[in-house]
Order: structure tokens, then sequence, then C-alpha cells
């Protein structure tokens, strides 16, 4: 299965921010994975034409369930595509905490991001207490049965798995910890999907860094991943690309 590893910049990058683009074209070259930049909003038409031509894919990081409206702020999926975007990052454990997103609500969203011809990126993960109650499966399992709307498909979908207590604190799970979540995600796809389930990504997300990403890669299940703070120097995400190879 090709690998998926998509950059997630947050709210973080200028104008300026574009040269690691410039950057990042020259440094993947003929990529055997496919790389995904998910830059702000205010940075996706500019980053759309500085990826032009290259293997580079430029994504957003949020739309609105609805195609337009009285929503301040907001931005639809079609709005993201007009801009240049071909992936949608949904479902963020940010989004989930800081905007109160239920599961039912990313559902719609990726149900709009398919509309508008968006794969979406949908993402799941356990807090540091779920997981010391020994709740990660039933948490993650119930985040995904919830964000996954009808009409989901392999080449519509991925699923991001970044246990909360991972992102951006330089803790990652055990590899066999990651195997045990990913086979359960793949369990939960395969009893949703069918045999389509087979070949939806799971990637991982939590502190990924060029120095552990190969060990991370090499696990069950693991088909790319969800990379935060490491993926706005191109230097240091182009080494997490390499290890996908």
């Amino acid at each position: 299965m090709r690998k998926l590893i998509a950059g997630n910049w947050k709210m973080n990058g200028l104008a300026s921010s574009l040269a690691e683009i410039e950057a990042l074209k020259g440094l993947t070259g003929e990529a055997t994975c496919d790389i995904v930049v998910c830059p702000p909003f205010t940075l996706l038409e500019k980053a759309a034409e500085r990826a032009k031509d290259s293997v580079v894919i430029i994504g957003a990081q949020d739309c609105h369930p609805q195609i337009s409206g009285a929503y301040t702020g907001d931005v639809s999926a079609q709005m993201l595509v007009e801009a240049g975007a071909r992936f949608v990052i949904l479902g963020h454990s940010e989004r989930r905490v800081f905007h109160n997103e239920s599961d039912a609500v990313v559902s719609t969203k990726v149900a709009a991001a398919h509309e508008a011809g968006l794969t979406a990126i949908i993402c799941v993960g356990e807090t540091r207490a779920e997981r010391d109650d020994g709740k990660v499966i039933e948490v993650v399992g119930g985040q995904l049965r919830g964000s996954i709307p009808a009409g989901a498909t392999s080449s519509n979908v991925a699923i991001a798995y970044e246990p909360v207590w991972a992102i951006g604190t330089g803790l990652v799970p055990t590899i066999d910890q990651i195997e045990e979540i990913h086979s359960s995600i793949r369990q939960t796809l395969e009893e949703r999907l069918g045999e389509d389930g087979r070949r939806v990504r799971i990637l991982y997300g939590g502190s990924v860094k060029a120095s552990n990403a190969a060990d991370i890669f090499g696990a069950t299940n693991v088909d790319g991943a969800l990379v935060g703070g490491a993926s706005l120097k191109a230097v240091e995400f182009a080494g997490i690309i390499s290890a996908a190879a």
C-alpha cells in the first residue's frame, strides 16, 4: 500500500513560510509515497501555486458541513477545492476539544468534503486518562464509527490515529501499542466498509520525527503519518518522507 505522509501546519505560517514548500519540492524528487501539506486557510491558494507540477499535494485543516450560508469565519469544502486543496483534515483532537466537535459533527464535515471531491483525513485518539483507564480501543472505536459517514471508501478517506497525550509532547507510544490500536482500527474499518476497509490508509500521528519515523512505519497497519511541528521545516519533513520509502 502506498504510504501517505501529511503535514499539519496548524495555526502557523505566513507568506514567507511558502519557501518551505519550494524546499520540500527539491528534497523529495520522485517520491514513492503521497505527500500532503496542510497550511492555514490564508496560504492555501498560494501554496497550491507553489506546489503545482510537483509531488506535493495541498490540503486544508477543516471545513464547514454546509456549502454556503451565514457562518461567519467558516470555510466550505467547495471553497477549499477552489483554492487548490485536495485533502482536508477533520476531527483533529484540537477541534474536538477547543471547538466542541462531536463525532456527529465530524461525520457531516466528512460527507461535505466527499461531496466536494476532497479526501478526508479523519483523526481519532484517546487522552492520557482514557489510556490509563484502559479505554483506548473503546474510545477510538467509538470515535471512528461515529465519524465515518455513508459513502466512505478507501479512495476518499484516510484515518489518523493520534493519541492526544502524544501531540507536541515528545511522547510516543511503544510500537506494540501502536500496532494494537491500528489493528483495532483496521478491524473496525473492515466491519464498516467490508473488504475495502483493508485498503483504507491508517496514519499514526503524535511527535513523529525523522529519528523515529522508520520504526513507526515498520509497524503493522501503519500506512503513513500525520505530522505536526516537524512538517514546518522542509528538511525535517523530508527526513520523515524518506523513512517511508
